[in-house]
C-alpha cells in the first residue's frame, strides 16, 4: 500500500512539473515604457510577484510603435509562450487577429474587453469606482472648492477615471469646480511629464489645490509640479505615494498586478477561462492607497468618509456613473 501511495505521489509531482514547464509566460507591455510608474509598472510587479512564488521565468517585451504589436504576439505565440499577457486597450485588433493564428494559445488582454473568444480571457476594471474615492478625499483636503484632473490620451476610458473623479468630489463639495485637461489624443500622451507638469501649474494657477492624474508616464511631471507648486497630487494605478513624500494624498490603486499575476497562474493551474472580469471595490480590483509617505495627509474623518462610500458602492446605495456606458458625465 506504502509502495502504490509512493507511486501515486510520484505521479502527482510529475504531472505537477509537467503542467509548470508547459506554462512559459509572456507579458507585453504598452506604450509609454516598463518601468512608467504606474499602469505598466503595475503589470510587471505581478509577473514578478509570479516568478517570485513559482520560480517559473517569463518573457516580455516594451513595444517601441503600434507597428510592433502584431508581430510581438506572432513572435511570442511563434515560439510557444503561453499564457501572454497584454496591458493596454490598444491591442485588441492585433490580439484579436494572431489569436485566432494560435487557437491553442491562452491570452489576457487588459483594459479592453475582446468578447467571444475562446482563448482570450478579457479583464477591465472599475476605474470610476476607484476615482470616486480619490475625489472624496480630493474634496475632503482642498482648502477651495477647486480641483484638478490631468488625463493622458483623449479617449472614453480616462474620461471614466475623470468622471468618477468629479462625482466623488461633488458628493462632498456639490459646487465644486474640477478642472480637466488631456496630454494629447494619440500614444505619445503617455510619456510627456513636461506637458503633464505645464497643465497642473495651469490648474494650479486657476486655483487647484489637488491635482489628480491618469496619465501614464506623464503623471510623473504631474505629481512632480503639483509638490513644487505646494498643493497636492493624486497618482493613478500604482502606489505613487512614494514619489513625493508627503505631497501625493494618495493613489488611486488599480490592481493591474493582480490581473497579470492571476493570469499566470490560472494557466500554471489549468484554471485558465476565457471570460470577462470586470474588477471594482467589491472585488477589490480598485481603491486608494494608504502608507507611511500620506498618513498625515489623511485625516480619521476622511478615512471614515472613504470607507462609507466604499461599503455604499458594493451594497449598491451608491452607483458610480460609467462613462463608457453612454459617453456621458451626469456630475
Amino acid at each position: 500500500m506504502k509502495k502504490i501511495l509512493l507511486t501515486l505521489m510520484a505521479t502527482a509531482s510529475m504531472a505537477a512539473s509537467a503542467l509548470a514547464a508547459d506554462v512559459k509566460p509572456a507579458l507585453i507591455y504598452d506604450l509609454g515604457g516598463k518601468f512608467d510608474k504606474s499602469f505598466n509598472e503595475a503589470a510587471f510587479n505581478g509577473a514578478e510577484k509570479f516568478k517570485a512564488e513559482t520560480g517559473i521565468e517569463y518573457r516580455e517585451f516594451e513595444i517601441a510603435n503600434d507597428a510592433q504589436r502584431e508581430q510581438a504576439l506572432r513572435k511570442f505565440a511563434g515560439d510557444g509562450n503561453n499564457p501572454i499577457v497584454v496591458a493596454g486597450f490598444s491591442w485588441a485588433a492585433a490580439l484579436e487577429k494572431v489569436a485566432a493564428e494560435y487557437p491553442d494559445t491562452k491570452f489576457s488582454i487588459i483594459d479592453m474587453v475582446v468578447a467571444g473568444k475562446p482563448n482570450i480571457k478579457s479583464i477591465v476594471f472599475k476605474e470610476q469606482e476607484g476615482s470616486y474615492l480619490a475625489g472624496i478625499m480630493a474634496a475632503m483636503s482642498a482648502k477651495s472648492d477647486k480641483v484638478g484632473f490631468v488625463g493622458g490620451m483623449d479617449i472614453p476610458l480616462i474620461h471614466k477615471f475623470a468622471c468618477g473623479y468629479v462625482g466623488g468630489v461633488k458628493s462632498v463639495k456639490p459646487n465644486a469646480e474640477v478642472f480637466q485637461a488631456y496630454t494629447g489624443s494619440d500614444p505619445s500622451a503617455w510619456n510627456d511629464p513636461v506637458k503633464g507638469g505645464e497643465i497642473t501649474k495651469s490648474q494650479i494657477s486657476q486655483g487647484a489645490d489637488v491635482v489628480y492624474h491618469a496619465a501614464g508616464g506623464t503623471g510623473v511631471g504631474v505629481l512632480q509640479a503639483a509638490a513644487e507648486g505646494g498643493k497636492l497630487g493624486i497618482g493613478v494605478d500604482s502606489n505613487q505615494n512614494g514619489l513625493q513624500p508627503g505631497k501625493v494624498l494618495t493613489s488611486m490603486l488599480k490592481r493591474v498586478d493582480v490581473a497579470v499575476y492571476n493570469s499566470f497562474m490560472d494557466a500554471k493551474n489549468d484554471k485558465f477561462v476565457a471570460d470577462i472580469q470586470n474588477l471594482g471595490v467589491k472585488e477589490d480590483g480598485v481603491g486608494v492607497a494608504l502608507d507611511d509617505n500620506n498618513k498625515a495627509l489623511v485625516s480619521p474623518e476622511m478615512l471614515a468618509a472613504v470607507d462609507k462610500a466604499k461599503a455604499d458602492i458594493i451594497a449598491g446605495t451608491i452607483q458610480v456613473h460609467d462613462y463608457m456606458s453612454d459617453e456621458k458625465c451626469p456630475y
